[in-house]
């Protein structure tokens, strides 16, 4: 008998709301019932590859693994992993023309020389190496700082190619060819349109696995948050934990970005507006 095609492989509905409950008791992603043919067609792959002949023998195949590492591969594909360097540029135009100017200031006048950030959410590490390079050129010049980014995500499989730091040529367009050069070193012994993030940048990002719903071993206080194209998954009740959650972690003065396509709008909590998809804690 034939291999079933992508097509023909079916979800049915009780068999979805199963995923959907372990994906949101796991990791808060909503999976609605408009989202039904992505996690069939994210998921159909995985039963070709797995010759796994419907859907009921995968998910007992993901119940029954002892190592988890199953479930982390049904969480990374249904993860959207859209991302590039300087992705919504507004934030960091803010981040280097007003929020950090005015920062290192008031850091230098009471001899605070530490800059600390969190990437929430940085798939394949664009947005961190991204901020990295921004913060570094904020620094330059102005005596020895101690910069930390932390990012993290969800997905291992994504924060392998992060810490990897290796992108094709095409990749790098959104980043100013000065900073291209001095922040991507081309890879000797291959492909010419292959690169690799620079050791400054290394040093400067931490790259770790972190669930947004369990416990955060993130120590405060932090100047910013990136938290971007991350709560469009969530349901309100968990966005709002969340925010709020990031405004306790933050230092007074400090910034949380969020997505272009996310506001805080039906949420209590106590930041202050900045512009669209911008908010500072007084």
């Amino acid at each position: 008998m034939a291999a079933l095609t992508l097509q023909e492989i079916v979800l049915g509905e009780q068999e979805f709301r199963l995923i959907s409950d372990l994906v949101y008791k796991h990791c808060g992603i909503n999976l609605h019932d408009g989202k039904k043919e992505l996690v069939r067609a994210r998921l159909a792959k995985r039963l070709r590859e797995g010759n796994f002949p419907s859907f009921s023998d995968y998910i007992r195949y993901v119940l029954e693994d002892p190592t988890g590492q199953e479930f982390s591969i049904l969480v990374d594909s249904l993860s959207t992993n859209l991302t590039k360097f300087f992705r919504e540029d507004q934030h960091f135009e803010y981040l280097r023309s007003q929020f950090l100017p005015r920062a290192l200031a008031a850091k230098q006048a009471r001899h605070d020389l530490r800059i600390r950030g969190w990437s929430a959410g940085c798939s394949t590490g664009e947005e961190p190496y991204s901020i990295a390079i921004t913060l570094l050129e904020a620094i330059a010049g102005k005596g020895r700082w101690d910069v930390k980014l932390l990012a993290t995500d969800v997905s291992t499989r994504v924060l392998e190619r992060a810490q990897e730091g290796i992108y094709e040529k095409d990749r790098l367009d959104p980043i100013p060819l000065p900073l291209r050069s001095k922040y991507l070193i081309r890879r000797q012994g291959r492909d010419a349109d292959v690169y690799e993030v620079a050791a400054s940048l290394r040093s400067v990002v931490l790259f770790r696995y972190l669930n947004l719903i369990e416990d955060w071993p993130v120590k405060g206080p932090l100047d910013f948050v990136f938290c971007r194209n991350v709560m469009i998954y969530f349901d309100k009740p968990t966005q709002g934990r969340l925010i709020n959650r990031y405004y306790d972690l933050l230092a007074s003065g400090g910034v949380l970005f969020t997505g272009h396509s996310e506001s805080l709008t039906g949420i209590e909590h106590k930041f202050r507006y900045v512009q669209p998809t911008i908010y500072s804690k007084p």
